[in-house]
């Protein structure tokens, strides 16, 4: 979208018609590929939220030591967090660097546009990237090293105080039953 908005401001110094057709292109191509994409994010978040309730229910059948440690090994985690904030910090850069180096005259708005919309796709996308590495090592601690259900904290206890004393016998349920939203127990 950025392009098209450079394009379009081209065709206005030059008063060039072909830059006018490939600009209003650009800025088609630029709308057809960003909401289709906005959409496959919402699908895949959804997807992750749903692989998370499956592999919860799945450690919580039964631990095998052995099987898991390749699992339970932080490295995995570990890489894809360092990686994401690689790109967060790069792509926050992006964000705050381009715009403010702009000098009035050398840089037009839309380039300004460009850099900063590349910048937040890779902000967005390293957000997701941190969440996701942190909530499968937080799987990993309460579910595959027997610390909990993956829910908490991983330590048993919430706010000093006994699991029995920080929340009462859970009740019974049939397994994969979905009892309510995020956090609900």
């Amino acid at each position: 979208m950025g392009s098209g908005i450079v394009m379009f401001e081209q065709a206005l110094d030059l008063v060039d018609f072909t830059s006018v057709i490939g600009g209003s292109a650009s800025l088609v191509i630029g709308a057809a590929v960003l909401i289709p994409a906005a959409v496959f994010l919402g699908v895949g978040v959804s997807r992750d939220r749903k692989v998370r309730t499956l592999l919860t229910a799945w450690g919580a059948l039964a631990r095998d030591p052995e099987r898991d440690r390749r699992l339970r090994m932080p490295g995995t985690s570990l890489a894809w967090l360092l990686l994401s904030f690689a790109l967060g910090a790069v792509g926050l850069a992006l964000c705050i660097i381009g715009p403010a180096s702009a000098r009035p005259g050398r840089e037009t708005y839309g380039l300004v546009a460009l850099v900063m919309g590349v910048g937040m796709v890779a902000w967005l996308t390293a957000l997701i990237g941190a969440v996701t590495a942190l909530a499968h090592r937080r799987w990993v601690v309460g579910v595959l090293m027997g610390t909990g259900t993956g829910a908490g904290t991983g330590t048993g206890t919430e706010a000093g105080r006994s699991p029995a004393v920080a929340r009462g016998p859970e009740p019974a349920r049939p397994p994969f039953t979905r009892a309510g939203g995020p956090g609900h127990r």
